[in-house]
């Protein structure tokens, strides 16, 4: 995977509003709440499936019904076409787990 130039960056971005992106270290973050932690964790085993099939894995951490998950490509030294498809995944599936409000 190859790196993705700052104006693509930015324009992939900018269809991840609730996203964070961090230019200077080329990661993407978001913290996803949830009901429960049932919720959470069937949120994050979706997400890992998605990773393994794409063979790439998040920085994560999960703490009873919040996930915060950081998207970059170390191997590419920043942002990449596959950060910007997981981050849409995360974003589909918690539409899937997010409990209504």
């Amino acid at each position: 995977m190859k790196k993705l130039e700052p104006k693509i960056a930015a324009k992939a971005v900018a269809t991840l509003p609730l996203w964070r992106f961090d230019e200077r270290a080329g990661s993407l973050t978001r913290k996803f709440v949830f009901g429960d932690f049932a919720n959470a964790f069937a949120f994050m085993t979706q997400v890992a499936l998605a990773a393994e099939k794409h063979d790439h894995h998040p920085d994560w951490s999960n703490g009873y019904n919040k996930v915060e998950i950081m998207w970059t490509s170390h191997d590419a030294g920043g942002l990449t076409e596959r950060d910007i498809a997981l981050a849409r995944v995360c974003d589909t599936a918690f539409e899937r787990f997010a409990s209504p409000v």
